[in-house]
């Protein structure tokens, strides 16, 4: 795939920073800029259908597998691309954000795979973004051992997880580089530094540029990046079908489109991960509107709830059916020192990766390395000496569009402790967002940004449904903002109360806090341009 569409100079407007030169080098901005002048006019095409069908479905027009693509659906002779180096055994992968403590953690972890995020659990600052390409270039060069300055050593053992990227999605762009005076995609600037950066690094490793793509809608969308993807390799000289990606089904439009996915990035494809808590926030987003869409406290949606069942399933039957990897949802439990508390939690998440792994799921996520263990155990009792379940095609999975909208089966009001818990978790986590760390241990879990999103639009559709009073949520605001101004003298109070403010009682509800609370609060730009 070729273009030949006019490039502009890419603008860096950001200060220098301490080997930034590495990665924003005029050849890799270059590269950025062929990207961004192919595909910005289709990137922008795509959030304007996403707002189009949004309004659709508030008019009343229902959610159904497509009569239109009915085709690919019934075809039984095309699959995907076969597992790709490093990508055919998956029991277990950890994820977490490329800080430089992390890359090592979790490369050192034992799980077969680590999706480095730049996404959902990295706070997009300048230095975030670009140290985090730096921490991945060092540690395929394997230059990354440090020590501390309280002596603790971190060091790259000899076997460590196959790295995945997840960059950002494509609503989001990176304020810190211009083109033609506008922002650039932040989904291409983080593909494009990497697969520029490491991509044959990673073949010459025995390996490739694998990713992980988040928030997509439609088939449409899988379809952009498989172009994107067509073009970098004709760039970069890559062969094709070298570039590897795993879509996160994370929204409900999504699951109504697993197999057209897959068939528009089948030569691409490495499967499906089943992205729970966005899935759950994409739900209440999409129908926030309607009554009968309203679920109860976030802590009692639980995999097992029957509307998340068929999601899972469906995953699991659609993957395999066409020869592609059915990876399962996130374990965010963090380790306990209190032994007690930290045996309850383990049996939690014994018992969910037990249900994915009976379910044909080939494996799954954790958030911590204290858990790799615990899930490796129970797939290594599942799998044994398979890499995997591809040939279970689990046939017997029927489901019907109302089995994926069927939320009244688990229906209940909220309870005054699960409307206070959602404003502390999202404030809180506002708070270490807006102060860069995207991955935040509360009470006892590992939350990224898409609890937070849960938490705020819960909040929002119970408030339009008079199912709480405006007043009762500032009350809990209010105090909850007093209790973290006093646990942490540096929190962001205010700071993190505008956003809750601005992303939970407004009453348009905003699509992702991220995108305002990004311009708002989180871009620092330097006086200074750079050309590229």
């Amino acid at each position: 795939m070729s273009t030949t569409a006019t490039t502009h100079p890419v603008l860096v407007l950001a200060a220098p920073g301490e080997r930034h030169d590495e990665i924003l080098t005029p050849d890799a901005l270059a590269f950025i800029g062929r990207l961004d002048a192919a595909f910005e006019p289709r990137r922008l095409e795509i959030l304007k259908e996403r707002r189009r069908r949004k309004d659709r479905l508030v008019a009343g027009t229902p959610l159904d597998f497509s009569v239109a693509t009915s085709a690919v659906r019934a075809d039984p002779d095309w699959r995907v691309a076969p597992p790709a180096p490093g990508l055919l055994d998956r029991r277990v992968e950890i994820t977490g954000p490329p800080d430089r403590r992390m890359t090592v953690n979790a490369l050192n972890s034992g799980a077969r795979v680590w999706m480095a995020d730049f996404e959902d659990a990295t706070a997009p600052t300048w230095d975030n973004v670009i140290g985090g390409q730096l921490n991945l270039l060092d540690a395929i060069e394997r230059r990354i051992d440090f020590t501390t300055p309280e002596g603790k050593e971190y060091r790259l053992r000899e076997q460590v997880a196959t790295i995945m990227v997840r960059p950002r999605g494509w609503h989001l762009t990176e304020e810190h580089l211009e083109i033609d005076g506008r922002p650039v995609s932040a989904s291409l600037v983080d593909f494009g530094l990497y697969l520029f950066h490491c991509a044959q690094r990673q073949i010459d490793a025995g390996y490739g540029p694998y990713f992980y793509l988040p928030k997509l809608e439609n088939a449409y969308e899988a379809r952009l990046w498989n172009d994107v993807f067509l073009l970098a390799q004709e760039l970069l000289g890559l062969p094709r079908g070298t570039i590897r990606a795993t879509v996160l089904i994370e929204t409900i439009t999504a699951a109504f489109e697993m197999e057209e996915i897959l068939h528009a990035l089948r030569e691409h494809s490495a499967g499906l991960n089943a992205g729970r808590w966005d899935y759950l926030f994409s739900l209440i987003k999409t129908f926030g509107h309607r009554t009968d869409f309203q679920l109860p406290d976030r802590a009692a949606v639980t995999m097992t709830a029957p509307f998340m069942r068929a999601y899972t399933e469906l995953l699991v039957r659609t993957c395999h059916k066409r020869g592609a990897h059915a990876i399962g949802g996130m374990a965010a439990h963090v380790p306990s020192r209190d032994a007690e508390a930290n045996s309850a939690a383990l049996a939690k998440v014994r018992l969910d990766k037990e249900r994915e792994a009976e379910d044909g799921f080939d494996g799954s996520w954790v958030a911590h390395p204290g858990l790799v263990p615990v899930c490796r155990d129970v797939f290594d009792g599942v799998l044994g000496n398979h890499p995997n379940q591809l040939d279970r095609t689990r046939e017997d999975v029927e489901v019907a569009a109302a089995d994926l909208l069927s939320v009244r089966r688990i229906a209940a009001p909220p309870t005054h402790e699960g409307i206070r818990s959602n404003v502390a978790v999202a404030l809180r986590y506002f708070d270490a967002w807006l102060r860069g760390s995207g991955a935040v241990a509360l009470n006892g879990l590992m939350e990224d940004a898409a609890t937070a999103e849960i938490a705020r639009v819960q909040i929002w559709q119970w408030l339009r449904h008079d199912r709480v009073e405006r007043g009762t949520v500032i009350d809990l605001l209010d105090a909850e903002c007093a209790a973290l101004d006093a646990e942490d003298s540096q929190a962001l109070v205010l700071e993190a109360r505008e956003v809750f403010v601005d992303s939970a009682l407004s009453v348009q509800l905003p699509a992702f806090f991220t995108c305002d609370a990004y311009t708002r609060h989180l871009v620092r730009r330097a006086p200074a341009q750079v050309n590229a």
